[in-house]
């Protein structure tokens, strides 16, 4: 199967939960339809790097004498990828291990890192692997929880009365012409925005990292609580908020990392980067 629309993958849709074994359920959305709307067309060269991180807190599968065996999966899906993977067919892909025997953990793993590298390039010759990493019980209380790095906007007292993404609200701050640029971390804990097709909310924290003019703090956080009505999963928001700074900022470098709360045992947290660098170590934060 191609990669296909929204409205016709299972969200929002009676779904039957297999339990053996089926890489056909996973559901590949194509990236370009919604970065064509932030006017990075097909052959366009995107202005960022950077990769979905996922956690999974729900796999499950049995061994060879049939025991149960769980694990915490952490997935990097590469943003050049041409497809994101639909995430409640990722659930259902995910569920179908539970009644599956696997002669170990290294087993699932393969079969992991090969239908998800497959589904997110699918159409296309695969660049590079999803990657895959599993957690048995014994590494569990090695998962740590920290909260997003920065000067924290939410301390601003600003009045918001705007419910979809309005770039206009980001400016920056008028400067002497022998003031170089500055570099500042902010983050914010009242990004949420709404499931593309189910309308379900969803929340978010986000890290905005950037070197240049500096931005307005009350813009941009009223830019970012913009987004509370707005319909689009969670890597497209990401990549809309880089998109909007970095043509009415036009910072030097810019990077912008949210953590989403988890829905169905899945979180997704898109990181997008103007510059090389390495990516951050995908550590959930109190509300994930």
């Amino acid at each position: 199967m191609m990669a296909s629309t929204p409205d016709q993958s299972p969200l929002g849709r009676a779904s039957s939960y297999v339990d053996q074994y089926d890489a056909g359920l996973l559901f590949p959305l194509p990236r370009a339809t919604k970065r064509a709307e932030i006017g990075l067309f097909v052959g366009a060269v995107a202005p960022f790097f950077g990769a979905d991180l996922w956690t999974a807190f729900e796999l499950g599968w049995l061994n060879a004498r049939g025991k149960p065996q769980v694990a915490i999966a952490h997935f990097t899906v590469p943003c050049e990828s041409p497809c994101i993977i639909e995430s409640k067919s990722f659930k259902l892909y995910l569920n179908s291990f539970n009644n599956s025997r696997f002669a170990d953990a290294a087993a699932v793993l393969a079969l992991l890192r090969r239908d998800l590298t497959e589904a997110v390039w699918r159409g296309a010759a695969a660049q590079s692997s999803v990657g895959v990493r599993l957690l048995g019980p014994e590494l569990f209380d090695r998962e740590p929880v920290y909260e997003l790095d920065g000067l924290n906007l939410d301390r601003l007292d600003v009045e918001c009365s705007r419910f979809t993404p309005a770039p206009d609200l980001l400016r920056t701050l008028e400067r002497a012409e022998n003031e170089g640029p500055v570099t500042e971390v902010l983050v914010s804990n009242l990004l949420k925005s709404n499931c593309l097709v189910t309308g379900q909310p969803d929340w978010a924290s986000v890290q905005i990292s950037y070197t240049g003019a500096p931005i307005d703090q009350e813009g941009l956080l009223q830019y970012l609580v913009s987004f509370r009505n707005h319909n689009e999963f969670h890597e497209q928001c990401v990549e809309r908020i880089f998109m909007d700074i970095w043509a009415r900022c036009k910072p030097l470098k810019l990077t912008v990392y949210a953590r989403y709360t988890r829905r169905g045992g899945l979180d997704i947290n898109p990181f997008r980067t103007s510059h090389p660098q390495t990516l951050p170590g995908n550590t959930r934060t109190a509300r994930q």
